[in-house]
């Protein structure tokens, strides 16, 4: 029986350090904007696990901005865009994946256009062969579906198994066993009780990598 060569990838904690670019891009907007300090920490609240067009909605109206929203997010994606970064090893890594043959696809929560602006913006756009985002269909991980619309993309069938590797015990790995897919866990998060073990831990996505060019050797 042939080894699947589908590896689907979580971006944000796993691919990318959002954390970081998060902090740079609020910083840059509040400097853009001249933005009060609350605005900026209320920012820094509402937008740390995830940020969407409707954030800014609320930005606006709880501080009284001139600026439209839509010109808000779009700073905001642009800035998010300069300033998140992929680590060399883990860019070299996805590129030994696809000399091995193996499709690479990324199934993220988050707004399309940012995700993908991320994509771009560090390089990762050319090593995958599909994008899968919540904002795509509104629903997210664990739902099955993200995952059926991430295989599609990438050219193939879910059903032929493969990999998902991620950060997030319910949404990556929970959402993986549950659509037919071998895991591996980046620690950090707790690990709720009543969850399925990953396949393997890691404490580096590089590591995920090495883990997976082994399983085709």
């Amino acid at each position: 029986m042939s080894v699947p060569r589908l590896a689907l990838f979580d971006l944000d904690g796993t691919l990318i350090d959002r954390q970081s670019a998060l902090s740079d891009a609020v910083t840059g907007l509040c400097r853009a904007y001249a933005l009060a300090p609350d605005a900026e920490q209320w920012l820094r609240t509402e937008l740390f696990d995830r940020a969407t067009t409707s954030d800014f909605v609320r930005l606006r109206e709880v501080f009284g901005l001139e600026a439209p929203a839509a010109e808000l997010w779009q700073a905001y994606v642009d800035l998010m865009a300069a300033a998140v970064t992929c680590r060399p090893e883990v860019l070299e890594g996805l590129a030994r994946l696809r000399a091995a043959a193996w499709t690479i696809g990324v199934i993220t929560n988050g707004a399309g256009d940012i995700q993908r602006a991320k994509l771009a913006g560090t390089g990762l756009a050319d090593l995958v062969d599909g994008v899968a985002a919540s904002g795509d269909l509104e629903i997210r991980k664990p739902d099955r579906r993200l995952f059926e619309l991430g295989a599609t993309r990438c050219g193939v069938s879910l059903a032929d198994g493969g990999w998902m590797v991620g950060d997030n015990p319910t949404g990556d790995v929970s959402g993986g066993h549950q659509a037919g897919l071998r895991t591996i866990w980046l620690r950090g998060r707790p690990w709720p009780d009543g969850l399925p073990a990953a396949h393997h831990v890691v404490d580096d996505v590089a590591d995920a990598i090495t883990i997976l060019l082994a399983e085709t050797e």
